[in-house]
């Protein structure tokens, strides 16, 4: 019997000093045995090559197939074949596992939407706290030779401000319990939740997103990625921020029109922005993001929010544990996981 075949089209845990080392997939072999091939996407120059053709004739064959950042396309299921069971995510969002294509095919796809709640909640306060509390003015100035408490200018009290969190799903409601902590009041807007559920975080829902952002002192973004919310924070929507407000996002990049928001800073419509995640992944790529990079008061990260030993060890053993289950070919597996990705691209 040939050994069943995995794809893990571009894991970053199997990367070290920029070069990849297949014996890290510890986990992965424990978990799958030795009847499992495990295979990955051609690596070169520190990075997965995920758009040529060598990543379709590595996938060919394949029994399943784990994504990270690579997007799933007609051509790489095709590339796979008929024997294809599985389509995994190793990671919460789903806008790359195209949900509908699976749903076209009668592939079940799969995410892992809660193994790093508690940690992109952590740095979604660290990015909103340094930027209430001016520490990258603060660090640049010191560090170039000059002491002043007073550059970036005076912090206000957060405890006077408020707080407005767009998505309401797990990681909105943790950020609510943390960050909310800080703030006298948290607003929320997320037109699938009920009035009174964030009223059991010490929020209070309100009706529009205009609304949240007019009357919020910090903004910060979780929701997910979907043909609805792409693009949702853009010029008209700043506008309606004040102008000390502050704009954080850990979410998806393309909730933000980059152009738009780098007119705002640039223009002093809002006070600074705290940024995790960009389109593309790095921004640096994009010479659209350049004036929001530059801006002096802002705090950017290479998108490690959901970053820690622990999360990673999760995601990784439980998505090699779905893998193994998927295929067992027993569906009383897979009955009831959390993560089934449905064709609407939600998540259940």
């Amino acid at each position: 019997m040939n050994a069943q075949r995995v794809l893990y089209t571009d894991p970053a845990w199997l990367v070290a000093d920029g070069r990849q080392d297949l014996s890290l997939a510890t986990v992965e072999r424990d978990v799958l045995g030795d009847g499992v091939e495990l295979l990955t996407a051609p690596h070169e120059d520190g990075r997965y090559v995920l758009t040529d053709d060598r990543l379709l004739e590595r996938a060919a064959g394949a029994d399943a197939l784990v994504v990270y950042r690579c997007q799933v396309t007609d051509a790489l299921l095709d590339a796979a074949g008929d024997g294809l069971r599985v389509v995994v995510r190793q990671g919460v969002g789903v806008d790359n596992l195209n949900a509908g294509l699976l749903a076209e095919r009668g592939l079940p796809g799969f995410n892992v939407p809660d193994y790093c709640v508690d940690e992109v909640a952590v740095h979604t306060s660290a990015l909103a706290l340094a930027l209430e509390r001016h520490v990258v003015p603060q660090h640049v100035t010191l560090t170039g030779g000059t002491f002043d408490i007073y550059a970036g200018g005076a912090p206000r009290r957060v405890s006077r401000r408020t707080l407005g969190i767009v998505g309401f799903g797990r990681i909105g409601r943790a950020v609510a319990r943390k960050l909310g902590t800080f703030y006298g009041q948290v607003l929320v807007y997320d037109p699938y939740i009920g009035r009174d559920l964030a009223e059991g975080y010490g929020a209070r829902t309100v009706d529009t997103l205009e609304e949240l952002l007019a009357e919020s002192d910090l903004v910060t973004l979780h929701c997910p990625l979907t043909p609805g919310t792409e693009g949702l924070i853009g010029e008209a929507e700043l506008r309606t921020m004040k102008s000390d407000a502050f704009l954080v996002n850990a979410a998806r990049g393309k909730l933000i029109d980059p152009e738009a928001l780098g007119k705002a800073l640039d223009e002093g419509t809002i006070a600074g922005a705290g940024l995790d995640v960009f389109a593309p992944e790095n921004p640096n790529q994009d010479p659209r993001w350049k004036p929001v990079l530059d801006h002096p008061h802002s705090v950017f990260t290479s998108h490690r929010a959901f970053l820690s030993e622990e999360a990673e060890a999760s995601s990784r053993r439980r998505v090699a544990e779905l893998v193994r289950d998927a295929l067992a070919g027993d569906p009383a597996l897979l009955a009831g996981r959390v993560g089934r990705v449905l064709p609407d691209g939600a998540a259940r």
